[in-house]
């Protein structure tokens, strides 16, 4: 028993210690065979052999629980320091940071709209249900408010879900002509491959006075905008339905990743779709006050643009901080 007990002294593993646990305890374990020799003695001797016994168990149990714990403590430590981040891996002698991919996609994009003479907006994150809902052609009832899953606040305000309420808000403060973009982050409650609580949007407003704008319009602008930043693409319209825009359509493009052939990621369409489009609504031009005007809108989302634009298959992958991706766009 005495080596058992000096083992245990030694002892650097749970599994060794399991072990030792056993030549002790187990059932052919010293303690536990000694214990059963008991039946063969009598008298003051079986009551003094009990007491040496129980006296040794009490012992080898108290130093197993100390060591047991010493244990477990140094497993935890050893396997915090595998999961702790490594900042000296990459290259220490780098000075200078870099763009997230999703900032580097945002940027182009505006930047090319403020080269085509629009203005560039913004709005509150936090809206409330008139800007982000009913302004836009949604009422109370209307089941298109199922499709944006919203966080909302205890006293009937919200997150917004899009970055339309700040086309509102620049037409409830400006006349006709309107020529704008609306970047920032919006939230919805959803989570997967290819959506996020919080992501961003552009969305783009043009509106003139009368009947000078045209869905021809709206098709030649968004035609000339992909190209821009797909390189040689095709690009087709297919008719939808957005509460806020009529007629409204959704915008494909043939596939950056097989050319337009067919693969996994298009489901062997050869086109994938990157943004809802359409000629604003009477109703909306209504809940703003303006008359005799006509305007067309567009919103992307720029996560979807940044991985078509860098080839990365999961968005999640955009927010998870790996700088085995970040470095890249150093």
């Amino acid at each position: 028993m005495e080596d058992i007990l000096i083992n245990l002294s030694n002892c650097r593993s749970l599994d060794e210690l399991e072990d030792i646990k056993i030549q002790a305890l187990g059932k052919k374990g010293y303690i536990t065979v000694e214990f059963s020799k008991l039946k063969d003695l009598s008298g003051e001797e079986k009551k003094d052999r009990a007491s040496v016994l129980n006296n040794l168990k009490d012992k080898f149990n108290e130093e197993y629980n100390a060591k047991l714990k010493e244990l477990k403590e140094d497993f935890i430590k050893n396997e915090a320091k595998k999961d702790a981040f490594n900042f000296t891996y990459f290259d220490q002698n780098s000075k200078s940071g870099a763009f997230h991919p999703v900032m580097i996609t945002m940027d182009r994009i505006i930047d090319y709209f403020i080269r085509q003479n629009f203005s560039l907006e913004e709005g509150p994150l936090i809206e409330d249900d008139w800007h982000n809902f009913e302004a836009l052609n949604l009422p109370k009832s209307h089941p298109a408010r199922d499709m944006q899953d919203t966080f909302y606040f205890a006293d009937k305000l919200l997150l917004r879900t899009q970055t339309s309420p700040v086309q509102i808000r620049t037409m409830k403060n400006q006349k006709p002509p309107i020529r704008m973009i609306a970047p920032g982050a919006v939230f919805r409650r959803d989570f997967d491959v290819t959506h996020t609580p919080m992501f961003h949007q552009i969305e783009m407003l043009v509106v003139e006075d009368g009947d000078k704008i045209s869905f021809a319009n709206l098709k030649y602008v968004l035609e000339e905008f992909l190209k821009y930043m797909f390189g040689d693409i095709k690009v087709r319209f297919r008719p939808s339905f957005f509460p806020f825009t009529e007629p409204s359509a959704e915008v494909d493009i043939s596939c950056v990743f097989c050319g337009g052939c067919g693969c996994n990621v298009c489901k062997h369409t050869g086109f994938i779709e990157v943004m809802g489009c359409g000629m604003v609504h009477p109703n909306v031009f209504k809940d703003v006050g303006y008359k005799n005007v006509s305007g067309y809108a567009f919103g992307l989302g720029v996560e979807r643009f940044a991985m078509l634009l860098h080839k990365i298959p999961d968005l999640r992958s955009l927010f998870e901080g790996d700088l085995r991706l970040l470095e890249q766009f150093k």
